[in-house]
């Protein structure tokens, strides 16, 4: 019997640490805020962009087609001077993008970023 009590200890500790993994991954916003505004912020020669700056179809066209030739020359220089889409993983594009769509101009919630 102990054992079992022991497994179901080890099993609930296991779930618990994957959720707070899971949970401590930035979301979109945080992301788009540490990847998209340094270059894009207010007054920028690259231009302001947020979330409301396109409508959601705009930005669905923007990461299907615009992103990678526009930003596959650029440099990140806050992280370590790599290329951005070699900083970015797929899985945080995923979530910028997510977060650009939700908050578009023409969404329920269109959102500045911050």
């Amino acid at each position: 019997m102990r054992k079992g009590k022991l497994l179901a200890v080890v099993g609930a500790a296991a779930l618990a640490t994957a959720g707070l993994a899971s949970a401590a991954e930035p979301d979109g916003r945080v992301l788009f805020k540490e990847y998209c505004k340094p270059c894009h912020a207010a007054n920028s020669p690259h231009g302001e962009v947020t979330p409301m700056t396109l409508i959601q179809d705009q930005w669905e066209r923007f990461f299907k087609e615009k992103l990678v030739p526009s930003h596959k020359e650029l440099v990140d220089s806050n992280h370590g001077g790599k290329k951005v889409l070699d900083v970015i993983t797929p899985e945080m594009l995923q979530k910028i993008k997510k977060f650009a769509i939700d908050h578009a101009a023409d969404s329920e919630h269109p959102m500045t970023c911050g």
